[in-house]
């Protein structure tokens, strides 16, 4: 007998987040979660994305074990600045079956058209400021900190059920052997002179006001983007607050003009080896274990450079080429090997074919999908 129920007691949502340790069981590149860290992003109290969203919990049962999962996601502030009534489904796990699949989705679905949404679409995880996006080429490598993964038979899932794609997101791969084109180096550098251009580093002491500058450019050069919803102080100083956990101050750089703040760009450690190694305990012994990995053993060998904007008055100048050589430069000379630039949208000619130029390689992409109601 094949069921829903809404995931509203701790138990239930323990068996949300523990769920897909059953799908991913046998595959080697899946990294899990922190179950404390998923726990706290689901909780109202502690995540300032549920002031402004309706979110719901779904899980599929086959008599009394779950077979699958799903969350329903109305984010207001999304609405309001895309003025469009798109609802969003998101955390979507399934056992290999359409059946449970269907039943998910049809949840969501309907739970969404009771909210007065018109499209759905995912999956995000909750928004385009988390994760979002099925892994649609790419699976022969492990995914990098806080990018999806997810079996292949999802993207057949979703074209069985009428889903169509709504826009696809590309991964770009750099490695340390690869060789800056001179002629890029040198316009690099007269930008930087003909601008009075300077890159620095962030300064972790002065960490709140950094934020502020950053948060500024951030919804400044991000507003076109499709699918954009400005964070609010709240979330941005929430994100901030976490991942200064795991960033490495040297290869976070903000682009400034006269001393003014332009434009910004943040790689992180891709941490997933570690995570993949602690198997989603933290405690009792997982601070142990992500000590010895991250400072002693130190298997962290690539960043993921998550975020990059530059304010409209600046943009078409080449600052984001600068970024781009000196997180190259300045990351192996602090021992990185590799770097993943993601997402970038599909359409965003600008940054892909800069990239393309830089001689990195396109090696993963992902899927947002969509449906009217």
């Amino acid at each position: 007998m094949l069921k829903i129920k809404q995931a509203q007691t701790k138990k239930d949502l323990t068996g949300f987040i523990k769920f897909p340790w059953k799908i991913y069981k046998d595959d080697p590149n899946w990294v899990a979660p922190l179950i404390s860290e998923r726990k706290e992003f689901f909780t109202p109290e502690k995540n300032p994305f549920f002031k402004h969203s309706d979110v719901e919990f779904f899980l599929a049962k086959r008599n009394s074990e779950i077979v699958g999962r799903i969350c329903g996601i109305v984010n207001y502030n999304h609405i309001d600045f895309h003025n469009e009534k798109t609802g969003f489904f998101g955390f979507f796990e399934c056992i290999d079956d359409f059946n449970v699949a269907k039943l998910l989705l049809d949840t969501v679905r309907n739970w969404l058209k009771s909210k007065g949404m018109e499209i759905m679409r995912g999956p995000a995880n909750f928004s385009t400021n988390d994760e979002v996006g099925f892994l649609l080429e790419g699976f022969e490598s492990p995914p990098v900190f806080m990018m999806t993964y997810n079996p292949e038979y999802y993207l057949d899932f979703m074209e069985r059920y009428g889903m169509q794609k709504a826009k696809d997101l590309f991964a770009w791969y750099f490695d340390k052997d690869i060789k800056i084109p001179e002629r890029i180096a040198r316009i690099a550098e007269k930008i930087e002179k003909k601008e009075n251009l300077k890159v620095r580093t962030v300064h972790l002491k002065d960490f709140e006001n950094e934020i502020k500058r950053i948060k500024k450019i951030y919804n400044s050069a991000w507003s076109r983007n499709w699918g954009f919803v400005p964070m609010t102080d709240e979330e941005f100083d929430h994100l901030c607050k976490n991942l200064k956990q795991i960033i490495d101050p040297q290869m976070v750089f903000i682009a400034e003009i006269d001393s003014e703040p332009v434009g910004f760009s943040v790689a992180l450690p891709n941490i997933n080896p570690v995570l993949k190694k602690l198997n989603g305990r933290l405690y009792p012994f997982g601070i142990l274990k992500l000590l010895w990995f991250t400072k002693i053993k130190n298997i962290v060998k690539g960043v993921r450079i998550i975020t990059m904007g530059v304010v409209d008055t600046h943009r078409k100048k080449g600052i984001e080429t600068l970024f781009y050589i000196r997180t190259i430069k300045d990351g192996i000379e602090r021992g990185y090997s590799w770097a993943e630039m993601s997402w970038v949208l599909e359409d965003n000619i600008l940054m892909n074919k800069a990239l393309e130029t830089l001689g990195a390689k396109l090696y993963k992409k992902y899927r947002i999908y969509e449906m009217r109601i």
